[in-house]
């Protein structure tokens, strides 16, 4: 594969994957939306989808990586590192493309987040006044504790790339197009999993690209996009990248 097929496949691909991955967060967050309130499950087989149908686009031109993390494991695994950074350069233009497609797409919905007719703002969910955004586009842990938070991220990443890495020991499934189903689902069960402490980014280029974009985005009252935490997701997702491609490499 060439610099420019990797570059470019990755760039859709990814950019696949953060819209419909935002776009289930989006729905299931902003009021006026029709999928308001539907719940965690929704989100995760939504996510689910997004690697689904992005993966498989990717594929021909890239592989499909679309995710530092599984980039690095593969790396770390084969010590082929020549074209690790046209991956990384796809996939967060990708995941910063996608997120704005996410934001056009719902744009109606993310303006009519305004403040209540007396002008203060709401505090209960159920209100009519403004909801903070940021988690349409990143992750946001429940409790904040970076150790906690860190470990939460490293161990959910390890148990996607060493699955996904071990899945190309089976003969065909690459062949057949049945990989990115079954990694398309790996991530569903993740989200279900292990997704309830932090959000499970599992995927660097996934949470930095649109907290970037959620920063500079015109959304009305849409509250922080928390700079503070944004180490966690992109440091515990390559963490655990890394111990994945050092374990699988030792073991298989």
């Amino acid at each position: 594969m060439s610099n420019g097929d990797i570059f470019v496949g990755e760039i859709i691909g990814t950019a696949i994957l953060i819209l419909f991955g935002a776009g289930v967060c989006a729905a299931v967050t902003l009021r006026h939306s029709k999928a308001r309130a539907s719940g965690w499950v929704v989100i995760a087989f939504g996510w689910g989808f997004g690697v689904l149908a992005g993966a498989y686009t990717a594929a021909p031109l890239s592989g499909g990586h679309l995710n530092p993390a599984v980039t690095l494991g593969i790396a770390v695994d084969t010590g082929e590192w020549g074209k690790v950074w046209v991956y990384l350069l796809g996939q967060f233009a990708g995941a910063m493309l996608g997120a704005v497609l996410c934001y056009l797409t719902y744009f109606a919905q993310f303006q009519a987040n305004v403040r209540r007719t007396d002008g203060t703002d709401a505090t209960d969910a159920t209100d009519d006044g403004p909801v903070p955004t940021l988690g349409v586009f990143s992750t946001i842990p429940e409790i904040r504790n970076p150790v906690a938070n860190l470990v939460t991220e490293i161990i959910a990443t390890v148990g996607l790339v060493l699955p996904v890495l071990a899945f190309g020991l089976t003969e065909g499934l690459g062949e057949s197009g049945t990989l990115v189903l079954i990694v398309s689902l790996l991530v569903v069960g993740i989200g279900l999993s292990l997704g309830g402490p932090t959000g499970y980014a599992i995927n660097p280029a996934r949470d930095l690209g649109p907290r970037i974009v959620h920063t500079f985005l015109p959304i009305p009252n849409k509250g922080t996009s928390d700079w503070g935490y944004a180490w966690i997701p992109v440091a515990g997702p390559l963490i655990g990248g890394a111990l994945a491609g050092l374990v699988y490499n030792l073991a298989f």
